[in-house]
């Protein structure tokens, strides 16, 4: 049971299916913590992850813990009171930690690009990404386009909430900010 409940959580912060993910040519983000500023970020966060694919099937979820400045961002990821990944980025090395049990699939390529397109500043953004590719405002949010396609959606339904709809690796991720430390100078 332990192990099936894992490999859920893991499937979660994969943010795809329990399968490998398909190659979704999305760009990698990697910006530089020093790219935000006077901006912290101290969250106690609940992560709920749909499949495109399985829109009925009910959400896979996970705790996680962020502190985020410009000095660098660390994440760690709970499951049943266990600690399951921990992920450091100080703008050149991500290290991470995780739990033997943690399948391959948890990418955290995929979780610092997620992060970058939530906290970072869109201006840090647009300069990161690679020819064709286009960070814009919405009328709800943002879109990571392709050649003026969405590939990834953003979202902020409300003060507390972040949606990314990524749209070319079949996953819907709500962030819920359960309590949360929050300054911009």
């Amino acid at each position: 049971m332990k192990r099936r409940l894992l490999l859920l959580t893991a499937a979660l912060l994969a943010g795809c299916a329990s399968t490998p993910p398909k190659p979704s040519g999305l760009p990698a983000l990697r910006l530089a913590p020093a790219l935000l500023g006077d901006a912290r970020w101290a969250l106690s966060q609940r992560l709920s992850v749909w499949r495109l694919d399985a829109p009925a099937a009910p959400p896979q979820r996970v705790d996680v813990q962020l502190q985020l400045d410009a000095s660098g961002l660390l994440l760690a990821g709970f499951a049943f009171s266990q600690r399951v990944l921990l992920m450091q980025w100080d703008g050149k090395d991500l290290q991470v930690q995780r739990h033997a049990m943690l399948p391959a699939e948890v990418d955290t390529d995929r979780m610092l690009r997620d992060l970058c397109l939530t906290f970072w500043p869109a201006d840090a953004v647009r300069a990161a990404l690679p020819d064709g590719w286009a960070w814009v405002a919405t009328a709800d949010g943002q879109a990571l386009q392709q050649a003026g396609e969405a590939r990834v959606l953003l979202r902020r339904p409300g003060a507390n909430i972040v949606e990314i709809v990524n749209l070319a690796e079949g996953y819907r991720l709500l962030i819920e900010s359960l309590s949360a430390e929050a300054s911009s100078s």
